[in-house]
């Protein structure tokens, strides 16, 4: 059911009705998601209400490279290619503080961020679970070790290039990112039971 969302071609995002206002409507990951798995949370870990079902709030996509600080069209290239991946766009992150050692001043440009709310989440989250993850070599899963102990989720990812959206042959040079899913889950194992009947496939051990 999930994978072949993902295949689905992309509804309008507004339709003008009578009163001339525009209407949005979900895209289709987002209405599995009500229709598909929050009943199936609600039977599987025995919540009540819909309201007690836990949801994610958004997902942060971000990029932290050395290289920045000395090149500023790295920088500008990964903001490009974070914007491309995510379909917004990305902003430029600082140093919080500087580190001798490594030469970091704090205000210095070190990489970017984005971070995705509502349907632009949702389409995210459905391209990522079914198409790029997917693509990752000798892919067997993802870890289930990854939660933060209050039910968020953080998986490193090495290579832009298993985003459908960038193109192998205008690349730079290759780089990682981090990608974030911040849940309303109390506990990590109810983070884990969100995403895994989104369609997260967690590797067994």
């Amino acid at each position: 059911m999930v994978r072949a969302l993902a295949k689905e071609k992309n509804k309008p995002a507004a339709d003008a009705t009578n009163d001339g206002k525009s209407k949005k409507f979900p895209s289709s990951f987002e209405r599995f998601f009500k229709e598909q798995c929050v009943p199936g949370l609600m039977k599987g870990q025995g919540y009540r209400t819909v309201q007690e079902v836990p949801r994610v709030q958004k997902v942060v996509v971000s990029s932290c490279m050395k290289e920045a600080t000395q090149d500023q069209k790295v920088l500008e290239k990964a903001v490009e290619e974070l914007t491309l991946i995510t379909g917004q766009k990305a902003v430029v992150t600082k140093a919080k503080k500087s580190i001798a050692n490594f030469k970091l001043r704090k205000g210095m440009s070190i990489g970017c961020c984005v971070t995705l709310r509502k349907q632009l989440m949702y389409e995210f989250l459905n391209r990522f679970f079914n198409i790029v993850l997917p693509r990752f070599r000798d892919f067997r899963g993802v870890s289930p070790k990854g939660f933060d102990g209050r039910g968020n989720y953080t998986l490193g990812v090495r290579e832009q290039i298993v985003f459908p959206e960038i193109n192998y042959d205008k690349i730079d040079r290759i780089r990682g990112m981090n990608i974030t899913i911040v849940t309303s889950a109390k506990t990590d194992d109810e983070g884990r039971a969100l995403l895994k009947q989104m369609g997260m496939p967690f590797r067994e051990n």
